[in-house]
């Protein structure tokens, strides 16, 4: 996990927040699903397994605190859904860069973690005097397996 539960605690008690065993397991399961792009609904449907009387309600408003802590980012794959996951802390001096790759076919969303836009981040901030906190960059074509497919 990119941020530790006391870490966590620590900062909602410094905004004046109640540190809720909700607000905990949304971070969690966040956490243990990074590499998922995950609706809220995504989330709702496994902390209502430790909470079932956890409303969807909580969730929307646990991960906008979430977001608006820097501790999630909000992705959009351009598939009608918002979707999350967990990321670095940018106040922090942390910079979020990895992108995604979308298959075109089948819809499935890989990570790509390599970023070679930081020359690129540089270059702007010399020549515009733009400095860059994060991008986000989307891919998109055909998967492996698809390609296998078409082949055949």
């Amino acid at each position: 996990m990119s941020i530790s539960q006391e870490k966590f605690k620590r900062m909602l008690k410094e905004k004046g927040l109640k540190v809720t065993n909700q607000r905990l397991l949304v971070l969690e399961v966040l956490a243990c699903h990074k590499d998922k792009h995950m609706t809220v609904e995504d989330i709702y449907d496994l902390v209502k397994g430790d909470y079932p009387e956890i409303g969807l309600a909580t969730i929307y408003r646990t991960v906008q605190l979430l977001l608006e802590m820097q501790l999630v980012d909000r992705i959009n794959l351009d598939d009608g859904c918002v979707r999350y996951e967990i990321g670095e802390d940018i106040s922090a001096g942390g910079k979020h860069h990895h992108h995604h790759l979308i298959c075109r076919t089948c819809g499935k969303v890989q990570s790509f973690k390599d970023d070679w836009l930081e020359g690129l981040e540089r270059h702007i901030e010399m020549e515009a005097g733009f400095h860059v906190l994060d991008h986000e960059l989307k891919f998109y074509g055909q998967c492996r397996e698809c390609l296998d497919k078409t082949e055949k």
